[in-house]
């Protein structure tokens, strides 16, 4: 299904309508799972301990009206109304809020950062009027380095328990639908049943990811539908039948009335209440397969009326029926000729729902990778139509072993409650902090705005927060612990990444040295290409002056390979290639930058090859084409060539497409600072690729040049192509570093720990970049490095 037809512009409005009805159908499957199915357990898991149901019926209208409300605010009004909006070229979720953050303010910790990438289409700056006082802000928050770390932190905290969701929501999801089977069977049965049923459903839902959604997931929407359809029906059924004027519990007075007869308990039952909004972050994590009004409107007239019907509907025959709290459950306000179906439908509704969060947290951790952020995984794209649909072997299993033994090892509801209701509130308190920090740099709003915004929500949310953190020794520890752990694991290998970058951008070797190396000292030029991977976007890195050392000898063709991400969620195609020269156009040396969205697919490397030397042939025509112009155009041909050798290093073009235009801008060294001492700039940046601007062929334009000019650049541009052409079919070597981290002496017992231990450790357990690359072990050429950092 192509979900973005729905952005086009062209359609009949009739046609357009038609296609956002079909897009918030769709949604219903991939971001309403988890949040249609917390009336399974939310009822359950705030009567487990804290509060009894009364005759009175205080507590059951006190906790129907909490619900109301946190729905009403939370899903509807922060996300619908605000959240939604603070979209990444529509994308959403927590790394395309600290994306949306880094392009409008200089606070990125992620190294190789170019002017050059603010010229892309899809790094686009919102550009009101910016007041005085978010200037500030901004000034301030780039000055302080704590700050910016700090930022990196929340939103690695934030990334950490979208993971840990993953884990919990599956394990309550299933556990709740399956529980229905114990008002079938005797007690002395169902305790055998419901946790191997729970587990066997779980081990297979884990062991078809690999199949991919896209094989099952016409089926995704119709399933959810059913299901919102079916607790809205027993809703109904239950207010007409039990009790007509339940609504009236809605008001707010029944919050306080509820607060003030049950105090610390009532309290405490919070914990159990914020369950009815998990899910809701998938609205605006899964915002780039779908619009914004897409899932405003299915939230707005389906998702929202049929959860607050459910609800009302079991407070309704609650409030009749005043049971021991181990009976009050969702399956007891289901009629029993009917609780068959419903139990099958509430059982796939789960699995769907825990499909979802499944592919999200796939979805998150790859990119995190991107962003340096985690370890290298092996990412699988299940389909090759949809965009984004993926899947990691080793986190899949990860996922499902942990699964299974928070199931086993739980054993009921309260306990995994408690543990997905902290991980949930503390991604919606990141996203909250996130957001108002979005509203003062990118929206350029005044700070009390944000502020409003932030303490609004914020206390709101703490209050859930706290609530959750009271059941730390009852099953809120595990979301915690999980926490620390992988922040620890992603911490660990960021700092690492970037120690390594600013080592090898002290330690580059300068161009002359490159251009002094030839027969004179021993140095032989080789058949073939030679592709040198680095993360340098300027000079020669140190890797490649160790290689000539030990092995007098580099291929006839160079290249230097850097494969970049960049805070944008998409590159497009046309402007994936930024391509230069290294030296005059004799030394057969090139720079090609190779740059991904935080969203992107990685290319293998065999397309990527064939591709690398087409724009290569691209970029020498174009190249040649601008030389030819340039000395034309120009009396002086001594004064032409010195301008020509002297920016050989920082003129770049973007290959795409036979359309170009150009941009001259000279770029200090503190504007593209990324908090790093040394950074590198681009001073003459030369796009190709936008269909937007002035056309310019790959060919000498006869009519504006000499005959002899024409002749000289023509057979100098066939030369170059053909060298390229032999290269290639002499073949392609590809030289890879092969690193070991070493702190440096005198650094503290901690930095020790974490280089000496924690990095190299991740380093030889986790996929190497010649495996993430696939580079054939044939084509292979690793370059032994030590970092001392």
């Amino acid at each position: 299904m192509d979900l973005e037809y729905g952005k086009h512009g062209d359609t009949s409005k009739k046609d357009s309508w038609k296609t956002l009805f079909l897009l918030a159908y769709q949604s219903l499957g991939v971001v309403y799972g988890d949040l249609s199915t917390s009336p399974l357990y939310v009822y359950k898991s705030t009567f487990a301990d804290d509060i009894q149901h009364s005759d009175t019926n205080e507590e059951i209208y006190g906790v129907l009206s909490f619900v109301f409300w946190t729905i009403t605010l939370i899903p509807l009004f922060k996300y619908v109304f605000v959240v939604l909006r603070a979209d990444d070229n529509g994308e959403g979720g927590t790394f395309a809020l600290y994306s949306l953050i880094c392009r409008h303010a200089k606070v990125s910790l992620i190294p190789n950062r170019q002017v050059a990438d603010e010229a892309l289409s899809t790094y686009k700056l919102e550009h009101p009027p910016e007041k005085k006082n978010s200037s500030r802000v901004k000034m301030y928050l780039e000055k302080q380095k704590v700050l910016r770390t700090a930022l990196l932190i929340l939103v690695l905290l934030g990334t950490c328990m979208v993971i840990g969701d993953g884990l919990l929501t599956p394990a309550i999801s299933v556990f709740s639908a399956v529980s229905g089977l114990e008002l079938s069977m005797s007690a002395d049965h169902h305790q055998y049943a419901v946790i191997p049923i729970t587990c066997f459903v779980l081990g297979c839902l884990f062991a078809l990811q690999h199949y991919g959604t896209h094989r099952v997931g016409f089926l995704f929407a119709p399933v959810v539908l059913t299901w919102l359809l079916c607790i809205s029906g027993l809703g109904l059924y239950n207010i007409m039948h039990w009790n007509p004027h339940v609504y009236q519990a809605l008001s707010p007075y029944y919050m306080f009335k509820f607060l003030k007869k049950t105090r610390k308990g009532g309290w405490m039952s919070l914990g159990g209440i914020l369950l009815c909004i998990t899910g809701s972050e998938a609205m605006f994590a899964d915002l780039g397969h779908f619009s914004y009004a897409a899932i405003q409107i299915a939230f707005t007239f389906l998702v929202y009326p049929a959860l607050i019907l459910a609800y009302m509907g079991q407070a309704a025959y609650l409030s009749q029926h005043h049971h021991t709290s181990y009976e009050i459950s969702f399956y007891v306000s289901v009629p029993e000729n009917v609780r068959w179906p419903v139990l099958i439908i509430a059982i796939l509704a789960s699995v769907v729902g825990s499909q979802a969060i499944i592919s999200g947290t796939f979805s998150i951790i790859n990119q995190s990778q991107s962003l340096g952020c985690f370890p290298r995984v092996k990412v699988i794209h299940t389909s090759e139509k949809i965009h984004g649909q993926i899947y990691i072997p080793e986190i899949n299993w990860m996922l499902m072993i942990l699964c299974i033994a928070v199931t086993v090892g739980f054993r009921d509801t309260k306990h995994m409650g408690n543990a997905s209701g902290l991980a949930v509130m503390t991604v919606m308190l990141v996203t909250t902090c996130l957001t108002s920090m979005v509203i003062i740099l990118c929206w350029h709003k005044p700070p009390i705005v944000a502020l409003c915004f932030l303490f609004f929500f914020g206390s709101v949310e703490l209050l859930y927060f706290s609530a959750s953190l009271t059941k730390f020794r009852e099953g809120a520890w595990l979301p915690i612990l999980l926490a620390l752990f992988l922040m620890t694991i992603m911490f660990v290998w960021h700092y690492a990444t970037n120690k390594k970058y600013e080592y090898d951008l002290h330690n580059k070797v300068s161009l002359e040295w490159l251009l002094a190396l030839g027969p004179s000292l021993g140095i032989a030029r080789v058949p073939g290409i030679g592709l040198v991977f680095t993360d340098l976007t300027s000079g020669i890195p140190a890797n490649f002056s160790r290689f000539v050392t030990n092995l007098p000898a580099f291929h006839r063709v160079l290249v230097f390979v850097c494969v970049k991400s960049v805070p944008v969620p998409h590159v497009p195609l046309a402007e994936r290639y930024l391509v230069g020269r290294v030296g005059p156009a004799a030394h057969r040396s090139y720079r090609c930058i190779v740059r991904y969205g935080y969203r992107d697919v990685h290319q293998d490397v065999d397309s990527f090859e064939a591709e690398l030397v087409e724009k290569l042939a691209d970029f020498i025509h174009y190249d040649w084409y601008q030389t030819a112009r340039h000395t034309s155009s120009c009396m002086d041909e001594e004064a032409c060539g010195s301008n020509n050798d002297e920016s050989s290093e920082c003129r770049f073009a973007v290959i795409g497409t036979t359309m170009a235009y150009e941009m001259e801008e000279t770029v200090e060294v503190a504007s593209v600072s990324a908090g790093l001492s040394t950074v590198e700039s681009v001073n003459d940046v030369i796009e190709m690729g936008v269909a937007e601007r002035r056309r310019v062929r790959f060919a000498i334009d006869d009519e504006s040049e000499t005959d002899e000019v024409e002749r000289d650049v023509h057979v100098q541009l066939q030369e170059e192509v053909e060298d390229l052409l032999a290269a290639q079919q002499a073949g392609t070597a590809f030289i890879l570093g092969h690193s070991h981290v070493r702190a440096k002496q005198g650094s503290s017992l901690l930095r020790r720990l974490a280089i000496n231990f924690g990095y190299n450790f991740l380093r030889r357990n986790c996929r190497g970049p010649d495996v993430a690359l696939k580079v054939p072990p044939v084509s292979l050429l690793e370059v032994g490095m030590v970092y001392v950092v």
